[in-house]
């Protein structure tokens, strides 16, 4: 019965009726309230910033905003009056950086599996050119240019061997690609911390960590192997005139040997010649002049010195210490880099760049956190004006702003001698070009 009732009041007309009236109320209002959404939304339009269309966009600019704010805040460090420029196109961590000797192309090597060829001409310029040369199922932990600059060495880390690579030009000049010519034997059965070119182009020299130091002709056969005596070698590097080769390490003294040829050109020997001594550890690492007249070394003592080595070591005569300075040691190892013409010292240790002066041993400027990591190689220019670091995926180009007041030092201490009037002219520019330079190094 209750069944029944429940299904004849169901379809009794007058509830039908009552469903139905409600259900068009119902109705009714819902498009009332579209209508008047609608409204709304054509008179947000009619306003400008208030539409659906611009507040998209203004969460897009919010979003953007965020995004500058974290990059600017990310290469804060970097946005400092000394950095000229970053070079960027790696995608790993760099290793080392060379320049060629003529001065045009820069080479970076990475873990990102290349070698980065950069047109270095004109380091000021905005857009910087480069060639990245894919490296086979491995990566280059040291990259060294060739004397002709016509093609690079590398060392490859996983197969722990010496590889070079010819480079072929485009008719505009600009670097066309490069091709591997020649892969060296191993020779080395510890990691290589040290790998170069002679300058005269007579041979190449690679280290490992223990104590095997091997001289390589061109065409990859061992010309000598030579015993460093070190123990734990952390640096080996061969100097600018090509003649010696420097080895430092757990001792605390820079051992240097000269690598001999006859006249005809002929391979003599590797000769122990003389040693940069005088620190109370071991020796990080040591770097030259151009003329490689000076040499330059620091140590764990938290030293660094300037030798001059323009010294007749034939007849026993050993270097002459011209300067000694302290360094902030912060990081358990460091290196060096040598001004082209030895008036200025810098130090990288860790993420930080100190610059000092080799005129007065005073310390006279540092950069702070360059990278997020620590630096991997320092070097000056050719001319040197800047000083270029790696690290993380970068290089990055520093004037060289202690060089300048050094320069300015040296000029007015020769003005007060005498001096011809072409010479005091040309010494009084020096000093007003620098003191220009560095005005605007001071503006920012």
């Amino acid at each position: 019965m209750e069944k029944s009732s429940f299904a004849d009041f169901l379809t009794c007309p007058s509830v039908l009726s009552a469903v139905f009236v409600g259900g068009c109320v119902l109705l009714l209002a819902y498009i009332l309230k579209s209508f008047r959404n609608a409204s709304t939304e054509e008179k947000d339009q009619s306003e400008p910033g208030s539409s659906t269309v611009e507040r998209k966009k203004d969460s897009a600019v919010s979003k953007q905003k965020k995004k500058q704010n974290w990059t600017r805040s990310a290469d804060q460090a970097y946005a400092q009056p000394w950095l000229l420029k970053t070079l960027k196109n790696h995608t790993g961590q760099v290793h080392t950086i060379d320049f060629s000797s003529n001065g045009k192309y820069l080479a970076s090597c990475g873990e990102d599996r290349a070698v980065l060829l950069w047109d270095s001409k004109d380091l000021t310029q905005k857009d910087i050119k480069s060639l990245r040369v894919n490296i086979e199922f491995d990566h280059p932990t040291f990259v060294k240019w060739s004397p002709d600059s016509k093609a690079f060495i590398i060392h490859k880390f996983n197969e722990n061997a010496i590889e070079v690579y010819k480079i072929e030009k485009k008719k505009d000049g600009w670097l066309g690609h490069a091709t591997k010519a020649l892969t060296f034997p191993k020779a080395h059965e510890t990691d290589v911390i040290g790998m170069g070119i002679a300058g005269n182009g007579k041979y190449i020299m690679s280290c490992s960590n223990k104590t095997d130091l091997v001289v390589w002709d061109l065409k990859g056969q061992k010309l000598a192997q030579v015993d460093t005596y070190l123990m734990t070698t952390t640096c080996a590097k061969i100097s600018p005139c090509g003649r010696f080769i420097v080895a430092s390490g757990f001792a605390p003294d820079a051992r240097v040997w000269e690598v001999l040829f006859s006249k005809s050109g002929e391979f003599q020997e590797v000769k122990r010649v003389f040693d940069l001594t005088g620190h109370s550890s071991g020796v990080y690492d040591v770097a030259f002049d151009a003329d490689s007249s000076h040499m330059a070394t620091v140590s764990k003592d938290g030293t660094w010195k300037l030798f001059d080595t323009k010294i007749e070591y034939k007849k026993g005569e050993d270097p002459h210490l011209k300067i000694t300075g302290k360094y902030h040691q912060a990081a358990p190892h460091s290196l060096i880099a040598l001004s082209p013409n030895a008036e200025v010292v810098v130090i990288a240790t860790g993420s930080s760049l100190a610059f000092y002066s080799t005129l007065t041993g005073h310390h006279d400027y540092t950069i702070d956190n360059i990278y997020s990591g620590r630096i991997t190689s320092v070097l000056f220019d050719a001319m040197g004006k800047y000083v270029l670091t790696s690290g993380d995926k970068y290089v990055r180009v520093f004037h060289n702003v202690t060089g300048y007041r050094c320069s300015i030092a040296t000029a007015k201490d020769k003005l007060k001698q005498q001096q011809t009037s072409a010479t005091k002219e040309r010494l009084e520019k020096i000093v007003a070009d620098c003191e220009a330079f560095l005005k605007t190094i001071e503006k920012k």
